[in-house]
C-alpha cells in the first residue's frame, strides 16, 4: 500500500504509523517535520504553505518513484498546506518494511526528494515583523 496526501487537515504521525504496520514487516522507519518557532536565529510568529496545483500529483508520483526503487511493503507520506501553528506537523513519511536498512533509505530518500520537487513554496512572519519566502524562484 502506499498514501501520499497533500492536505490542508492536520497530521497525525501516530495514524500513518498504524496504516503501514503489518505482520510482514519488522521495521517502520518515520520522519516529522514539525514547525518550529525559529529560523536562522529569528523567532518564528507563523507559517503558511502554499502549493501549486500539481502537487498532489507530484508527491504521488515521488512516493510511487521512491517505494519502487527499495524493498519496502508500505509508504504513507501527507505533506500539508495553509496555515500551520507551531508545533504542528507540516510533513511526515512512514515506510514499511522486512528489514531496518531498506526502511530508513526509502523513508530518507522520499524525504529529500519531496523538499527538492515538490512544488510548494513556505512563507514565514517573524516576531521582528520582517518575512520570508523559502524555495521560491
Amino acid at each position: 500500500m502506499i498514501t501520499a496526501l497533500v492536505t490542508d487537515k492536520a497530521i497525525s504521525i501516530q495514524i500513518l504509523m498504524e496504516s503501514v504496520k503489518t505482520d510482514q514487516a519488522g521495521a517502520v522507519a518515520s520522519f516529522c517535520g514539525d514547525v518550529r518557532n525559529n529560523d536562522a536565529d529569528k523567532a518564528v510568529k507563523s507559517l503558511t504553505y502554499e502549493v501549486h496545483p500539481t502537487a498532489q500529483k507530484v508527491i504521488e508520483e515521488i512516493t510511487q518513484r521512491i517505494a519502487g526503487q527499495h524493498d519496502v511493503i508500505n509508504v504513507a507520506v501527507a505533506h500539508r498546506y495553509g496555515a500551520i501553528k507551531i508545533g504542528e506537523t507540516a510533513f511526515a513519511v512512514v515506510v514499511s518494511a522486512i528489514h531496518r536498512g531498506p526502511a530508513f533509505a526509502a523513508c530518507e530518500k522520499i524525504v529529500s526528494t519531496v523538499k527538492d520537487e515538490l512544488p510548494i513554496w513556505k512563507y514565514q512572519v517573524f516576531a521582528d515583523g520582517t518575512s520570508e519566502w523559502v524555495n521560491s524562484a
